[in-house]
């Protein structure tokens, strides 16, 4: 954690859900705290991986599970959008790993490309019913982007995505970041969890602005 600048770190998975339905809420507190406090603050991204590598299909259970939690979103966060042709067309596996890995192969490629992959796993899984649990959805993904899609391919699975992968999983648990989404300011060497409000964003801002004129 750095000791002089402050820095604001949002942690997530690309297939969590509930990133999903805070992802229009997130986007309006970071470009207001871009006018707020350019120069003052750092936004850093730091993934959750929900779920580790695995070939086995997702429980029937679990897949009922999701789905209520996808129905619950939507009368809590109301406009957020789901395709449930996912549970039907696809074969649901419980890891996300991958689609961590793709951000991490994104975003080597220039940090300006990681909210763009972030979103376009999103888009692929909760509105077009793509499982970005396969490697080949998660190329035909990225393939959307200004990617060198050689290089990604390379990179997806290397060694050091994995280790990127683990560093951001320890970073999460300094900051005690055990849930997703989850932000969390570091000003003056003090770590302070932010509430996270999936409706609107001017308490988050307001919080935020508190903490960084102390």
């Amino acid at each position: 954690m750095p000791s002089q600048n402050s820095t604001l770190y949002y942690i997530h998975d690309p297939m969590c859900s509930w990133c999903w339905a805070f992802h229009p809420n997130w986007q309006a507190l970071k470009q207001s705290l871009l006018e707020r406090h350019s120069g003052r603050l750092t936004i850093a991204y730091s993934l959750g991986s929900l779920a580790a590598d695995s070939q086995d299909p997702m429980p029937e259970a679990m897949q009922k599970t999701l789905q209520a939690i996808w129905k619950n979103i939507q009368r809590k966060v109301p406009n957020t959008e789901f395709n449930f042709d996912f549970w039907t067309n696809c074969q649901p596996r419980r890891f996300t790993y991958p689609a961590c890995r793709a951000v991490i192969a994104a975003s080597q490629q220039g940090l300006e490309l990681e909210s763009p992959m972030i979103l376009a796993i999103q888009t692929a899984y909760y509105l077009h019913a793509k499982n970005p649990s396969n490697e080949a959805e998660l190329i035909e993904i990225a393939a959307q982007l200004p990617l060198d899609i050689a290089q990604f391919k390379q990179d997806l699975n290397t060694p050091k995505c994995q280790q990127i992968l683990e560093e951001n999983r320890q970073l999460n648990q300094r900051l005690q970041a055990n849930s997703f989404p989850s932000l969390v300011l570091v000003h003056k060497n003090q770590v302070h969890p932010i509430s996270i409000a999936y409706l609107k964003h001017h308490r988050m801002l307001t919080t935020i602005s508190a903490i960084l004129a102390t």
